[in-house]
């Protein structure tokens, strides 16, 4: 064919032609090759899918994309997938639907295309892929929660996508509570645990020390400590906990960095390169500590912890605890100026770091200077430091306890250290 015919040929329509063939071939290569495995009966395949979609595109472009005529193409594709379905039920046990919904998504992507949504296209087409293509992995990964689990996470998903974009969000009161930003907090802390709490789920009874002290510290480090703590008094080579608990210390810096820098980020951008540091320090320390008492021996039975960080009783206690604490700091500074909130920073360091540091992203820059805001977090995170090494003194093995101690003690004060340049 010469130049002159090619020139009555439009080059958009090729591509929109070629584009479409080659999503809809990929699902129906992947449904050719789950009916060749099943050997079951089954709607179409390499050939079906793709004249699917060509149909989908054909009956946009004859009509010039009016949505009746798609609506009725897309019923009568609907139609035909139903007959499939109902000799399908006449003549396999267990019948699934999947297939037929394929059929319709294929359709679905020659529409696309003709409007010239080829990234929605593709996204659609690919979806269906992995969805076709992972099914076991997904069958089996719904056995994992239960359904309190199932509700749980739809709780905090309304609270999350419902009810926060309704919230105020502006100041209100002396102490300048913004109930946009306290809820916003709750959930950014409440995500990070929750994600943290899905890993300990998957690698429950399969983990060595190292992942558990890493995903454990994500969590919460002080809870993986007392844990740890409790599982070293009958262990048999006790000694390599201290390591562990080291390595949750350090992931507890990781999760300070990460959820300082979604607040504040002026704040994290003096506190990255301490902070990064000392967690490195932690992690690498215990990990050699680890080598050099257990060779990371496996441990089956250590479990951080039982709690689902999205059940609202927490999220809402954490609210609570929040506000007071943006109360406490605010109060501190006005009465006591630097001195009060160093002291606050390192009294609730023994309980919880996360409220406090949250707390300090809101008011630093702004009613509180930002050095004075990075002294107070790294003040707090040394104190619950040697809060944790108190912790294993007290709950763990003795020889646990005073290795554990002294490390977390070594830890605080080089987590002190960054001061003297931020003053």
């Amino acid at each position: 064919m010469d130049t002159q015919h090619l020139k009555f040929i439009p080059q958009s329509n090729v591509f929109k032609l070629l584009w479409v063939l080659f999503l809809s071939f990929l699902i129906g290569l992947e449904r050719e090759g789950h009916h060749t495995q099943t050997g079951r009966y089954a709607f179409g395949g390499v050939r079906t899918y793709p004249m699917i979609g060509l149909v989908g595109y054909c009956i946009a472009f004859l009509t010039n994309g009016q949505s009746i005529a798609l609506g009725m193409g897309f019923l009568a594709i609907a139609g035909l997938m139903a007959l499939s379905y109902w000799h399908k039920l006449q003549t396999v046990e267990n019948a699934g639907v999947t297939s037929e919904i394929a059929c319709l998504a294929t359709y679905l992507v020659g529409a696309l295309v003709y409007f010239g949504h080829y990234w929605e296209a593709a996204t659609l087409a690919i979806t269906s892929l992995f969805l076709l293509e992972l099914k076991s992995v997904l069958e089996k990964l719904a056995t994992q929660f239960s359904s309190e689990d199932i509700l749980t996470l739809t709780k905090f998903l309304l609270l999350t996508f419902v009810i926060l974009p309704v919230l105020p969000n502006q100041a209100y009161g002396e102490f300048q509570l913004n109930p946009f930003k306290t809820w916003l907090v709750v959930i950014a802390v409440s995500g990070i645990s929750y994600a943290s709490y899905l890993l300990q789920r998957a690698f429950q009874g399969r983990g060595t020390l190292i992942i558990i002290a890493l995903i454990g510290g994500a969590y919460s480090s002080t809870v993986t400590t007392v844990a740890l703590a409790k599982q070293s008094t009958s262990d048999p080579l006790p000694r390599r906990y201290a390591g562990a608990i080291l390595i949750a210390s350090g992931m507890m810096y990781c999760r300070l960095i990460v959820l300082t820098g979604i607040f504040n980020k002026s704040l994290a951008a003096l506190l990255w390169g301490p902070m990064s540091l000392v967690a490195s320090i932690a992690i690498l320390g215990g990990g050699i500590w680890l080598i050099f008492t257990g060779r990371s021996a496996k441990v089956y039975s250590v479990r951080a912890t039982s709690q689902n960080p999205l059940e609202l009783r927490f999220a809402l206690l954490f609210a609570g605890v929040f506000v007071m604490l943006l109360v406490l700091t605010h109060y501190a500074i006005e009465v006591l100026g630097q001195a009060g909130i160093y002291t606050l920073a390192g009294i609730l360091g023994f309980a919880d770091v996360d409220p406090f540091v949250m707390g300090i992203t809101q008011s630093a820059g702004q009613s509180t200077a930002l050095n004075i805001s990075a002294i107070a977090i790294l003040i707090a995170a040394a104190s619950n430091s040697i809060a944790k090494g108190i912790y294993t003194l007290g709950i763990g093995d003795w020889k646990v306890g005073k290795s554990s101690l002294i490390l977390q003690s070594i830890l605080a004060l080089i987590s002190l250290l960054p001061i003297l340049y931020l003053r």
